[in-house]
This record gives C-alpha cells, structure tokens and sequence, in this order.
C-alpha cells in the first residue's frame, strides 16, 4: 500500500492552524506523517475560505505550509444543489473518487456528520 491520501475539511485546517485547539496535535500528527513521505494532504480552497471566515489568516496559513496540496475548485453545484453546506462541499468533491484517485481519498474532520449520505470517508483525527 502506498502513502495515504488525505483530504483536510474546513474543521481540521481550522485545529491545525490553532495550537490550543483540542485536536491540533493530532491534526499536526498527519502533517508530520506527509513531510516523512508517509501520505499526501490536500486542503480544499473552498474549504479554506469557509474557515477563514471564522477563522481569519486560516487560509493564508495553510497555503504556506509546504506538506500540504491546495485544491483548487472546479465544480459541484449538484453538492449546493443538494443541500449540502458550502462549507463542506468542495470536502466533499475533493474526496470522492476520480480519476487520480479512483477509491477516493480520506477526509479527515472533526464533524464526520456532515458528510453522512455523501459517498465519502470520512474520519475523525481519533478514529
């Protein structure tokens, strides 16, 4: 098996760019994890910009760190469409399978919730 590929969501990008949030460091485990080589992360811009709202300097943070791959958005409307919260939606789209990624890639968050009925992997940094 290969290194995992890993999609951050607005919620974990949110607890790794604050250190007295409950979950950095187990956030930050999986950053360590990509700098060995051991995984990929990927951080949807989508995602990013919902976090930066409440979260201001989130985004500009997470750009800047070297491990982790920004996803740029290209589409999924039908996400929106559905109901789904646009701060998820791009989460959603960038861990499902496609072309690069048949099986899809995990999708680590701290409200796996969100993401019940889409199709995805989501998982909590404890799990």
């Amino acid at each position: 098996m290969g290194p995992v590929a890993v999609v951050l969501d607005h919620t974990t990008a949110t607890a790794l760019h604050d250190p007295k949030d409950l979950y950095n460091e187990a956030v930050a485990a999986f950053y360590v994890q990509a700098s060995g080589g051991l995984g990929t992360l990927y951080a949807p811009v989508l995602s990013l910009t919902a976090g930066d709202t409440e979260r201001p300097g989130l985004l500009a943070y997470i750009h800047g760190l070297r491990f982790i791959t920004i996803e740029p958005f290209d589409t999924a409307t039908e996400l929106l469409h559905a109901g789904h919260p646009w701060a998820a939606v791009h989460a959603i789209h960038a861990a499902r399978p496609c072309a690069d990624f048949p099986a899809g890639r995990f999708l680590l968050t701290l409200a796996p919730e969100l993401y019940e009925g889409t199709g995805v992997q989501a998982v909590h940094p404890d799990q």
